[in-house]
């Protein structure tokens, strides 16, 4: 969600902070601000809605100093406006945060009590005005803003910079994720590597509770104890941080051609030549485990849905999927023979690590599926498995879920092998459909103005149906969940033999119908839910294969041909029109791609 930066610079610090706030857009935003010190004095710029209108403001109003921090919102406590956009600055103190102070209201009671005044509807402004408070009490910066963080409740990372202090940041996280940076007589802040790595790519994670006190040659940072406990520094890879297009008219689009090279990327680094699956330290023993829990949030969700179907037929093992902002407000009993897997791209979804810390000491082993190796979720499991997708930057997911996909469905070849329910001769059978998907994906993805075409009849409707049956059921919930996600058109999906339990009743000549029903074992029966369909004047536009169309595809209102795929893997191929037909009618009607309203990328509060 919210971006933060910050820098103890050598340079003129503005233009700085806005390049590494333009890194940070992925994160979704609807205003943005900057505050920096010069001559000693802090001073801010903020505006409402994209960078490019703060870009603006700092040309006809600039601000001088090589000390500052920057910041774009994600809206939570009071809607985007002037006021309402960090940084927030209460007398000699400026404040940035990614989070939610949830005993914000008892904090503004008790200093209302003392005269305080409040002009902005943000928990934020709490934060500034409390640390103002111990400052006129005669409390040091560093003094004033742990006595502050010690009254916070909720989840926050936090930056903070103070008059007269322009060798002095101080930033802190709970909950929220948040690095340093080390430079040559500099030293920043960031929430993640991306925004940093143009900077330095020498960077240390914050962890749980940790307090860092940042001058220009110096990090020390404090766990939640007070205690000295400075963080591992790591060299990361510019070219796992980089951020362009490629030549591609949205992100969005430069990730789905991605999909061949990162899925071969994925294989790569979990298969071997002679055809074994290769986990991390310390490994999974499955033939120990008795169930699996699966828990995601959004299309990471739909990736361990779909997985479901691969461990209980490929390994026999039952599993439960479970939507992360449910699961630990059930208080879900755990057998000590469970698996706890996780999925989440970021590493940082605040609900996906809240279920973690749930199933911590109750579950024989943690174990994450995710895109940053060095994320909150990957490092408090006990074995995380990166997907290798590279930085993804559109908000809606696509070759990250892909990846997902192709990792889990390794994962359950794995457990099916160890625990002897599949021969060595299906095994190598599986893996090489695997090996086959990315030529599969660049067939797939050369049909995209056969696509295009269909999109543009999608973008005059009003309501869209994707059914699916199997497998494909979590395949039609993410096509309905991407065409919703950036196009704003209602769709809904449902599994193909619920239709006439409810679903159908919507169905007319106004609603087209996606029907993603490759030539698999389920095939006939998929077919006829969809006749059902076409009885009632719906629109059905059929994805399947060569095969499929040749039996199912008249009198529907679209195809569109995929290449002939092993049914296991069907789905990871099947993501492809799921993506594209979503892209498209997004497109066609003029839409935020890869910004969409409301959204955004990284869910770091709940």
């Amino acid at each position: 969600m919210c971006g933060i930066v910050g820098v103890l610079g050598q340079h003129e610090v503005a233009p700085i902070l806005v390049e590494a706030l333009k890194r940070l857009e992925y994160r979704g935003y609807d205003s943005a601000g900057i505050a920096t010190i010069n001559d000693g004095k802090l001073d801010r710029r903020r505006a409402v809605g994209k960078l490019v209108n703060l870009s603006d403001l700092l040309v006809h109003e600039p601000l001088a100093g090589k000390s500052g921090i920057g910041h774009t919102r994600w809206a939570t406590h009071g809607g985007p406006s002037v006021s309402n956009a960090h940084p927030h600055k209460a007398g000699p103190v400026a404040v940035v945060h990614n989070g939610i102070i949830e005993n914000f209201r008892e904090l503004r009671a008790e200093l209302a009590e003392n005269g305080v005044e409040f002009v902005t509807e943000t928990d934020t402004e709490t934060v500034a005005l409390l640390t103002h408070h111990y400052l006129e009490q005669g409390m040091s910066p560093v003094d004033a803003t742990t006595k502050t963080l010690s009254r916070l409740h909720g989840a926050f990372a936090l930056a903070f910079l103070f008059d007269g202090e322009e060798d002095l940041m101080i930033a802190a996280r709970k909950g929220s994720p948040l690095a340093v940076g080390y430079g040559d007589g500099e030293m920043y802040v960031g929430s993640d590597a991306i925004a940093l790595s143009p900077m330095t790519n020498r960077i240390a994670y914050l962890e749980e509770g940790d307090r860092a006190v940042l001058t220009r040659n110096s990090i020390e940072v404090f766990d939640a104890n007070g205690t000295l406990a400075n963080r591992e520094i790591k060299t990361i890879s510019v070219n796992n941080t980089r951020i362009d297009k490629a030549g591609h008219k949205h992100f969005m689009a430069k990730e789905i051609a991605e999909q061949p090279g990162v899925i071969a990327d994925a294989l790569h680094h979990y298969l071997s030549q002679d055809g074994q699956i290769t986990l991390p330290d310390p490994g999974i023993d499955f033939t120990k485990i008795e169930r699996i829990t699966m828990v995601a949030c959004g299309t990471a969700s739909y990736a361990c849905l779909t997985a479901k179907y691969w461990f209980e037929q490929i390994a026999r093992i039952p599993v439960e999927v479970d939507v992360a902002s449910e699961f630990r407000y059930r208080e879900p009993p755990i057998p000590s023979n469970t698996l706890a897997l996780f999925v989440s791209q970021s590493g940082e979804t605040a609900d996906t690590l809240a279920a973690l810390r749930y199933c911590d000491g109750k579950a024989a082993q943690i174990a994450s599926v995710v895109n940053v190796p060095e994320s909150s979720i990957a490092r408090e499991s006990d074995i995380a498995m990166p997907i290798h997708a590279g930085v993804e930057v559109g908000v809606a997911s696509t070759k990250a879920f892909t990846c997902q996909l192709s990792v889990l469905f390794m994962l359950a070849l794995k457990a099916g092998s160890d625990r002897g329910e599949i021969t060595p001769e299906q095994l190598a059978d599986h893996i090489s459909a695997l090996r086959g998907l990315p030529a599969l994906i660049t067939t797939a993805l050369e049909r995209d103005a056969d696509m295009a075409n269909t999109a543009r009849k999608l973008a005059s409707a009003r309501d869209v149906l994707f059914l699916g049956r199997g497998a494909m059921f979590p395949l039609a919930l993410e096509g309905a969940l991407k065409l919703k996600e950036i196009s704003y058109i209602h769709a809904e999906a449902y599994a193909s033999g619920e239709l006439k339990h409810g679903p159908i009743a919507l169905v007319d000549e106004d609603v087209p119908v996606v029907v993603m029903a490759p030539r698999d074992t389920l095939f006939d029966k998929t077919v006829s839910n969809m006749q059902e369909v076409m009885a009632r004047k719906g629109k059905v536009i059929l994805i399947s294969d060569a095969k499929g169309l040749a039996e199912a595809a008249e009198g529907v209102w679209d195809t569109i041909e995929m290449p002939a795929v092993a049914d296991a893997v069907a789905p990871i191929l099947y993501a492809i029109p799921a993506q594209l037909l979503a892209y498209h009618t997004a497109v066609a009607k003029g839409t935020d791609v890869d910004q969409p309203r409301n959204l955004a990328k990284s869910v770091t509060v709940e």
